[in-house]
């Protein structure tokens, strides 16, 4: 070895430190020992130890989502039970507000029956007392009507005048006395002033001795009820201009 050496071009000198060297062991890097090496493997969070703890990192960002997720479907089943319970009670709601409205047409349709029921018991009542005054005037009138026969018979077989005309003017009293027992009075009118409500003017005339608007002749008579006209009373009204 030491001639191949030689041959190299390599003087003692260099070839004993060389041999030094190599006796001493591997070169040391500058700043850098063997024990710093072995302290860097087993020193978390450096080579290996760095990538686990992306690892938890990663892990804890997805269970952080997955109670973030959960949180929100929680909230989201409450919105939805809330929403339930609100539309449940409207319904039962709903449901008083058409019995009462059922109820309220129900009791309508019986109101309407009842007062039907009335209306035709009124009319037939009313029809009832009118034919019951009927019957009390007709009767009251009969008697009339049974005096004009008796005094017709007693005309035919009659010699004095006289009695036959005082047997009509008895009737005549006893059939204006019926009128005033119902409450029927005659219009007064020839003399008096001409008043529309109670006289109806069917000719216009002169007079000089009377007023304007007079009323001079009567055609035919008026009568009210009560105060309720009849029949107005036909007349004749002066007007003298």
């Amino acid at each position: 070895m030491f001639t191949e050496e030689m041959e190299q071009g390599k003087n003692p000198e260099e070839m004993n430190r060389e041999q030094r060297e190599n006796a001493a062991g591997p070169a040391e890097m500058p700043g850098v020992s063997a024990e710093g090496l072995l302290q860097d493997a087993d020193t978390p969070g450096k080579s290996g130890g760095d990538v686990s703890a992306g690892e938890n990192v990663s892990v804890e960002g997805k269970a952080e989502g997955q109670e973030e997720a959960q949180a929100g479907e929680g909230a989201a089943e409450t919105d939805a039970n809330a929403l339930q319970d609100k539309l449940t009670a409207l319904a039962a709601q709903l449901k008083v507000k058409e019995e009462e409205a059922t109820e309220l047409q129900n009791r309508l349709l019986r109101l309407q029956a009842d007062f039907e029921n009335f209306r035709r018991r009124n009319t037939a009542e009313r029809q009832e007392l009118s034919t019951y005054v009927t019957i009390d005037v007709v009767n009251r009138f009969l008697k009339i009507l049974d005096n004009f026969g008796r005094a017709e018979a007693a005309a035919v077989n009659a010699t004095d005048v006289q009695s036959v005309v005082d047997g009509m003017a008895g009737i005549q009293k006893q059939f204006v006395k019926t009128l005033e027992d119902l409450g029927v009075t005659e219009i007064p009118a020839e003399g008096e002033k001409f008043d529309p409500h109670l006289h109806e003017a069917v000719m216009r005339g002169q007079n000089p001795e009377l007023e304007d608007e007079t009323i001079d002749m009567v055609f035919e008579k008026g009568y009210v009820l009560r105060e309720k006209v009849v029949r107005h009373s036909k007349v004749r009204v002066i007007s003298n201009e």
